[in-house]
Parts: C-alpha cells; sequence; structure tokens
C-alpha cells in the first residue's frame, strides 16, 4: 500500500525522492534515522513521526501543526534541551509503536502539506546534528522500507490515529465475529463491526433484501436495486466490502443443525426474531464456548404513540446461568407486537445494535465496564436504562 500511496500524494513522494526513509504504520507517517544531539553532544537516531489525514489513498493538508519523536530528547548543538519546542512523555499511540516526545512549531497559516511539515521539523532536529557532524543527514536515500498491508481495511483508519487510540482499538484486532441475522438490528451491527479491526465478520441471512429492510437498515439502496431482490449477505456484504476485506457471506440461516460451521469464532451477535429458533443455536454456541450476545425488542402501539423495550442479553463460557435461570432470552413463539409491522424505526435498531456492540467492546477491554452487567433493557417511556445479572470479579 506505501509504494501506491506514496505515487499517488506529491508531497510523499517528494519525500521519498528527497532521501527520507518513509514508513506508514497504522495512521501515521514515519520518518526513520533522524539525527539528533542527545545531552553529551553525540549524534543519536530517532523516528520522526505525524498522524496522516487522507482522501482515501491520498494525502490532504494536514489537520495539526504537532509532530511526536521516538527516541531520547533533542538537544541543540551544545547539549542543552530543545525545551521551547518539545513536551516529553513516553506514550504508545500504535500497537507496535511508542512516542517519547511532542513538537509544537506552528507557522502562521499552518503547514501546506506533509512535505512542508515533515521537513520542517526534520531540519529542527537535524540541524544541530550535523553542527556537530556534517554527515549526519536525514536524507540518506535507504531502500523503502518494506510495508507489510495485513490491516482488514481497505484504507487506512487514519482516524483511530488522531485520536491516539490506534493501542486501544487494537484490542478488537483478529476478532472472528458472526451476525446471525441480518434485519434492522443485524445491518446496524454489521455497520459498527465493520469500522472495527477485527479479521472476519460472517454474515448469516438466507432472506432477500426487499423494500421493507431498506428502512431498517443503514444506507440509501436504489429503486433499481431493490427491483433485483438481491439476497441480504450478498446486498450488505458487497457494500461493506468497499472498507473491511473480512466479510464471509453465508446465504444461509443458522440453525441447530448447521450452528456447528460457528466453530472458532469469538462472538455470535444473534439478531432474530423468531424465539423458537433461538434455542437449538444457544445450545450450540454453548458447546461450542462460544460468546454470544443476543438482542431484542417489543414494540406496542397505545394511544396513538409506540412503547417499547429494547433488550440486550450477554452470555460468555464463564457466565451463562442468567439465560436459563432467570429466562432472559424469550425461547417460544414471539408474543405479538407491532414491531413487525411498525419498519420505519431504524433509530430503535441502531441503539439496539449499539448496545450489543458496546457491550462486547466491554468485553474486549476497549471500554471500562464497572457493573460488568450481562443482562440490560432500555425503555422508552422514560429513557429509562437498567442493568441486571452481574458478572464477578
Amino acid at each position: 500500500m506505501l509504494p501506491e500511496l506514496i505515487d499517488r500524494s506529491p508531497d510523499l513522494r517528494r519525500l521519498h525522492e528527497d532521501g527520507y526513509e518513509l514508513e506508514v504504520r497504522g495512521g501515521h507517517l514515519l520518518l526513520h534515522n533522524i539525527p539528533y544531539v542527545k545531552a553529551d553532544r553525540t549524534v543519536g537516531r530517532g523516528v520522526l513521526a505525524t498522524t496522516l489525514r487522507l482522501a482515501g489513498d491520498v494525502t490532504t493538508r494536514p489537520d495539526t501543526h504537532v509532530a511526536t519523536f521516538a527516541g531520547g530528547h533533542p538537544c541543540d548543538a551544545n547539549g542543552i534541551p530543545l525545551n521551547h519546542i518539545i513536551s516529553s512523555g513516553r506514550q504508545q499511540v500504535a500497537p507496535d509503536f511508542w512516542i517519547d516526545h511532542t513538537f509544537s512549531s506552528k507557522p502562521p497559516n499552518g503547514y501546506d502539506d506533509y512535505y512542508d511539515k515533515m521537513t520542517h521539523y526534520a531540519a529542527l532536529i537535524a540541524g544541530p546534528a550535523q553542527v556537530l557532524d556534517p554527515q549526519a543527514t536525514p536524507r540518506h536515500h535507504a531502500v523503502l522500507r518494506p510495508y507489510e498491508d495485513n490491516s482488514p481495511f481497505v484504507y487506512l483508519d487514519n482516524a483511530s490515529a488522531r485520536a491516539g487510540i490506534e493501542a486501544i482499538n487494537a484490542k478488537l484486532a483478529g476478532a472472528k465475529v458472526a451476525i446471525i441475522g441480518l434485519g434492522g438490528s443485524g445491518s446496524y451491527v454489521l455497520d459498527f463491526i465493520a469500522k472495527t479491526p477485527v479479521s472476519e465478520i460472517h454474515l448469516y441471512d438466507s432472506d432477500d433484501f426487499v423494500q421493507h429492510n431498506a428502512f431498517r437498515a443503514p444506507g440509501a439502496p436504489s429503486v433499481e436495486e431493490l427491483r433485483e431482490k438481491p439476497k441480504k449477505v450478498a446486498f450488505l456484504a458487497e457494500r461493506y466490502s468497499r472498507m473491511h476485506r473480512g466479510i464471509k457471506m453465508h446465504e444461509e440461516m443458522i440453525s441447530e443443525s448447521n450452528a456447528g460451521q460457528l466453530a472458532g469464532v469469538d462472538v455470535a451477535f444473534i439478531c432474530v426474531d423468531e424465539g423458537s429458533a433461538k434455542g437449538g443455536i444457544i445450545s450450540v454456541l454453548e458447546s461450542l464456548q462460544i460468546t454470544f450476545i443476543d438482542v431484542g425488542m417489543g414494540i406496542q402501539a397505545e394511544g396513538g404513540t409506540l412503547h417499547g423495550i429494547l433488550r440486550v442479553t450477554t452470555s460468555t463460557p464463564e457466565h451463562r446461568n442468567h439465560v436459563h435461570d432467570r429466562q432472559r432470552i424469550p425461547l417460544g413463539a414471539v408474543e405479538p407486537n407491532d414491531y413487525a409491522s411498525n419498519v420505519q424505526i431504524a433509530e430503535l435498531n441502531a441503539l439496539n445494535a449499539a448496545l450489543a456492540v458496546i457491550k462486547w467492546k466491554k468485553l474486549r477491554g476497549l471500554y471500562a465496564d464497572l457493573e460488568r452487567e450481562f443482562h440490560c433493557l432500555y425503555t422508552l417511556d422514560g429513557n429509562h436504562l437498567l442493568n441486571d445479572d452481574f458478572g464477578s470479579d
């Protein structure tokens, strides 16, 4: 990916042609082997870094004047730290990259591009080193560092880098996720999960994507697409494969007879309405020691308004009894409710999905989880959120 990014971005191409040793790691641009003066007036080498702002696979104008540095404390030629532009403090900004210092040198109109920004900071750091050693140049024309693009994303997640949470987001990396049912809530679960660095997202549904689905799912399909009546998994996989490489299609609904194929997934989101179908699925998931999160909602029209409750129930290999002992998941025929006919409540589908994905991220350690609830209810009337079935430490 790096050669293509350089080829399409004139500022990065100029850096490379000038001899800087470039690497793109996560959402960061790194310049390696930048010489700097240590406190003992010897010359060391460090890594100059900045977050990348991209438009697809092309750089845009930097959105911050700040740069960072991995290495010792840069000094002037006399060994005096450059404290007027540096604040120090070691922090992890990517899963495999730590920085030690932050630079702040802001021109009146900001930086035009990454060539302008990075050459400015490289000169500030390397200039004193060249006073001591004229051969200490940051432009040494090294072979372009290979970039192993093992990211699950088609394009870089540079927003996480700018927010400084790449290392936190890495807690989701490598996970294999199954979404059982791609109706309203399931399609929003996909929307949220596709924006995480999980390795695989398995989609299970046997139905067509038809007109009423368009009012429950994220996005806006065209009338021409609806006329074709594509399968839900094919339609949604095509959409989200533009962003995430790990989408796996299964044009079938999971049942007790075929749930064994879920072996190896880390979490399954159960997003089906029919309670009678869930019992067998849950039994197999439990036997395979798979964490699952079940969502549901009951909506009733009363007095000219909609009333209802959203539910998220979580089960892990260490905490399952509440599902059965307290009958948290309806496993029989679904009681009559107006959810099936009141289709234009996409915000409730999105909220149900969001609560489920938030819980999964808590289980992965991304979000704080003080109560460790395994059963959550949201009531429309009163905006009440109730947690129950708490896990022990």
